[in-house]
C-alpha cells in the first residue's frame, strides 16, 4: 500500500516522462506491490455518421493495435526507468472510443489456505463451467467482491494510508533520503 503523496508523486513521474505525444490524456495510474498500470486515453478512429457497432468495434480495436505497435519502443524505454526506479513491473493500457485494453499485466501467484466449505464454494464453480480450476475460481470471486464493494474497499484503502501517515511519524523511522549506518565493528 502507498500514500497518497507517493501515489501523487508516482503519477507526476509518468506525467512529465511519458512522451507528451503517446496519450490525449494519462486517465489512470494504479500501483501496488509489484506492479504500475498506466493507462492513456488515445483519439478514437473517425467515422462516417451512421457507421454500425460491428464497424466502430472494429476500428477501435484497430487503432489500439496500430497504437501498441507504433509506441512500443516508446513504451519499453519509460518502463525500464520506472522498472529500475520504482522497482516493480509496468504495464500498459489505452482508453479508446469508450473501451479499455491492457497490453501486459502481472499475473501474481497468491498462495492461500481454504478450509473444506471454503474449496467447495470453488469445486461448485468450476462444476459449473465458471471456471476452469480452483485459481480461476478464486480470481472470479476477487473480481466478484472487487465489483460490489468499491465503496468499502475504498474507505479501507483511506484508513491504511492514514495508518502509515501516522507510523511514519513514529520515533524509530528514519527520513526516506537517510543513508543507511554503518555496522558496528561488533557486529
Amino acid at each position: 500500500m502507498i500514500t497518497t503523496e507517493q501515489r501523487d508523486k508516482l503519477r507526476g513521474w509518468f506525467a512529465g516522462r511519458v512522451p507528451e505525444d503517446l496519450f490525449e490524456e494519462l486517465t489512470e495510474l494504479t500501483v501496488d506491490r509489484e506492479e504500475i498500470t498506466v493507462i492513456g486515453r488515445i483519439p478514437a478512429p473517425r467515422l462516417a455518421e451512421g457507421a454500425s457497432d460491428a464497424e466502430r468495434e472494429a476500428a477501435v480495436q484497430g487503432r489500439i493495435q496500430e497504437f501498441r505497435e507504433r509506441t512500443r519502443d516508446a513504451r519499453v524505454e519509460v518502463a525500464r526507468e520506472a522498472e529500475h526506479r520504482f522497482r516493480r513491473k509496468v504495464s500498459w493500457g489505452v482508453e479508446c472510443g469508450g473501451e479499455r485494453a491492457l497490453f501486459t499485466h502481472v499475473a501474481a501467484p497468491v498462495m492461500t489456505r481454504l478450509r473444506q466449505p471454503e474449496r467447495q464454494v470453488l469445486d461448485t464453480l468450476m462444476a459449473g463451467g465458471v471456471a476452469r480450476s480452483r485459481s480461476d475460481a478464486l480470481a472470479w470471486c476477487v473480481r466478484l467482491v472487487q465489483r460490489h464493494t468499491d465503496d468499502w474497499l475504498t474507505e479501507l484503502r483511506d484508513s491504511l494510508e492514514h495508518v502509515q501517515r501516522v507510523r511514519a511519524q513514529g520515533p524509530d523511522t528514519e527520513p526516506e533520503d537517510a543513508a543507511p549506518e554503518a555496522p558496528a565493528d561488533d557486529e
